[in-house]
């Protein structure tokens, strides 16, 4: 499993986060079949998407001084796959 941190996110924005998958695609010639975002309690997943290798989550919420691991899993013709973003939540 990957993990990737990204930037702070404050508890009162609601933002984006994403993963390209395509380096990892590229050299095998998959694509995405579904993308499926995993939020642990105490962040919200408001809504998610996909478009060729890009996974997308739009998120709100969580606690300042926290840290949440959102998980993307995604499924290709042949294989399912995790990557765990790691996401930090502090008051800017």
């Amino acid at each position: 499993m990957t993990f990737l941190t990204v930037d702070p996110k404050d508890p009162d924005d609601i933002d984006y986060f994403g993963i390209d998958w395509g380096p990892y695609l590229g050299g095998v010639g998959e694509t995405i079949s579904t993308s499926q975002w995993i939020a642990p309690s105490g962040i919200t997943l408001v809504s998610d998407s996909f478009s060729g290798t890009v996974c997308t989550a739009k998120l709100s919420g969580g606690t300042a001084g926290e840290s949440y691991g959102v998980v993307n899993r995604i499924t290709t013709a042949t294989r399912t796959k995790d990557r765990t973003i790691t996401v930090v939540v502090a008051e800017n």
